[in-house]
């Protein structure tokens, strides 16, 4: 059966359905990766995009237990080049076209994918529709046109009350903003008594269950919008080591004066050159993200630049300069790969017992 992507721009491309069953509509971004689709399937900051993956074969591994990022994934649809329907893996429990099908998220197959990421980088990301072969063109556009995304994002994802991941160790409040489970892994490895709290809660509550150190998790949306948890940022960097990841790097900058805007296609892959500018260290990592705090406004008295991507030039990391708080762009926690990154945990680490040493001396 044949399906239609329609971009709002009135580009058209035909291609082969599989998956779910009916229309969908979303923002139709790109990912680089080679393997880890099922991780970027199931993460919580795809809320609401149609993800094309450039790499040219989809699902050859399937689908396993192990790799989801969260239990119900919240994308719109999925564009491939190849989708497989026979996978081969030790570690396969079902295809990637039977998943799809299960929790109802519609696919096409078959259409030129590198030709559409050249001109989603060219002309920026858009809205688009996966729809039957026989809809007409000026409908679905006048649909496309009509259709306002939500500015709820993290609402929809992130939990809505606080859960333990019990540990013995340093006592950390993960704030959820689309929080996905590779954090949770690398903290508990480390032996973290983990507590996940909703996105809306006080720096008060947060400060009333004693961290050694508060995590702001990745999620979804324009960080712009999260004013309760700017706030909540602000006072609570004032009193316990703060990273932030994703999301929580952009709400660090933003509680520091700093500036986040959209970017015109975003990183999206698992390959990103990231340098260290502390060590002078290049390492590769997993991105994915269509937000970047802007340079020219970067708040230089409170904040200096960690990381910076060497593609572009852009900020991957901040540091504070008079408070135990750091941040990075990009998936620390490997999930997909690269693997290179997940010291940063360890840092963090480190910086919690540190503080925890000076707050007993002092105290």
């Amino acid at each position: 059966m044949k399906r239609k992507l329609i971009l709002e721009d009135g580009t058209v491309f035909i291609g082969e359905a599989f998956g779910g069953e009916g229309e969908t509509i979303g923002e139709v971004i790109f990912n680089t990766t080679m393997t880890g689709y099922q991780e970027v399937i199931s993460d919580p900051s795809n809320y609401g995009q149609i993800l094309t993956f450039s790499y040219p074969l989809i699902g050859n591994y399937g689908i396993n237990r192990d790799d989801f990022e969260t239990i119900q994934p919240v994308i719109k649809g999925i564009i491939v080049k190849e989708v497989a329907e026979f996978p081969s893996n030790w570690r396969n429990e079902r295809s990637l076209v039977e998943f799809l099908e299960q929790k109802n998220i519609p696919g096409i197959a078959g259409i030129d994918t590198r030709m559409l990421t050249r001109h989603i980088r060219e002309n920026g990301t858009m809205k688009g529709a996966i729809c039957g072969e026989l809809e007409n063109l000026e409908e679905v556009l006048a649909r496309l046109k009509a259709v306002s995304f939500p500015q709820d994002e993290v609402k929809q994802v992130a939990a809505t009350k606080p859960y333990p991941v019990p540990g013995r160790e340093d006592n950390v409040v993960v704030v959820d903003f689309g929080n996905k489970h590779g954090i949770l892994r690398e903290l508990t490895k480390r032996g973290s008594d983990v507590t996940v709290v909703p996105f809306c809660t006080s720096a008060d509550e947060i400060l009333s269950l004693s961290p050694d150190g508060v995590l702001l998790s990745n999620g979804p949306g324009d960080a712009n919008l999260l004013t309760n948890a700017i706030e909540m940022v602000k006072e609570v960097q004032e009193q316990v080591p703060v990273f932030g990841i994703g999301l929580g790097h952009q709400l660090l900058a933003l509680a520091n004066d700093s500036e986040v805007v959209k970017m015109k296609h975003g990183h999206r892959g698992a390959s990103y050159p990231v340098k260290d500018l502390e060590s002078n260290q290049v390492i590769f990592t997993s991105q994915n993200h269509g937000f970047e705090v802007k340079e020219e406004t970067l708040n230089t008295e409170a904040l200096t630049v960690k990381y910076r991507a060497i593609n572009d030039g852009s900020i991957e990391g901040l540091q504070h300069k008079n408070l135990p708080a750091f941040s990075v762009q990009f998936q620390p926690e490997a999930a997909p790969g690269s693997e290179d990154a997940k010291y940063i945990f360890d840092d963090f680490i480190k910086l919690m017992k540190q503080h925890k040493g000076m707050v007993k001396n002092n105290g």
